[in-house]
């Protein structure tokens, strides 16, 4: 009898630890790290680069480091849109190119496979350089009753500050770190032209208009560029 009593009490006491428990809960499936980057959704990266800058009709080269900074949205497993900013410091020896070079763009990017994608941006660019080595072409800047424009930049001007017009081509391999992480590697060639003005400090006399110098500066390059893609 008093087995009987101990075995029902067991029992009991499982009856009562199944039903505290409740149901068993299976957990949903985890998605590959790979899959979840082809949906939709907005995309961070932050990178830096080094390369160079070829200038064009006589306009200064130099050697390119900076940092690149990209956000926009993937729109689908193929497309993607993106705002595309990068600044670089350019340096040389004697007449080269002493500043910042600097770019904005919207790339339209084509995603080729999983892993590599191709982009093609246009947008603005511009130069900001302190006073350089170079001599002063001429005519110099006393000398002139109204604005001028030079032909070429075959005698560039002592510095460079100004803006214009920027292209670039971008081929990117990209590999998955995580659900929300990737590391990219890219290779980027671009053009750039910039229009230089040099301010005379003098006004016109019958405009009252400031009286500048213009050169327009030509450049294409290329860069490597090592960054980290949030999503």
């Amino acid at each position: 009898m008093k087995r009987a009593v101990i075995a029902l009490a067991l029992m009991t006491s499982i009856a009562h630890a199944d039903e505290e428990e409740g149901e068993p809960k299976l957990s949903l499936p985890t998605e590959a790290d790979r899959t979840a980057w082809l949906k939709a959704g907005f995309r961070l990266e932050l990178g830096a680069e080094y390369g160079f800058a070829d200038g064009l009709r006589g306009a200064p080269n130099g050697t390119l480091k900076g940092v690149v900074l990209r956000a926009g949205w993937r729109l689908d497993a193929d497309w993607s849109l993106l705002l595309v900013f990068d600044y670089a410091s350019a340096s040389g020896t004697g007449s080269d190119l002493s500043g910042l070079k600097f770019a904005g763009t919207i790339d339209p990017t084509w995603h080729v496979t999983r892993w590599f994608s191709l982009s093609a941006g246009a947008g603005f660019g511009g130069i900001v350089e302190s006073a350089n080595a170079r001599k002063d072409p001429d005519p110099l800047g006393d000398s002139l009753e109204t604005s001028y424009t030079f032909p070429n930049a075959r005698t560039p001007l002592p510095s460079c500050s100004g803006v214009g017009y920027a292209g670039r081509l971008r081929a990117q391999w990209q590999y998955v770190l995580g659900p929300r992480s990737a590391a990219t590697v890219s290779l980027e060639g671009f053009g750039q032209w910039t229009g230089c003005i040099s301010d005379a400090g003098r006004t016109e006399p019958d405009t009252g208009n400031a009286i500048v110098r213009r050169q327009f500066w030509p450049h294409v390059g290329g860069t490597l560029q090592l960054g980290v893609t949030f999503r």
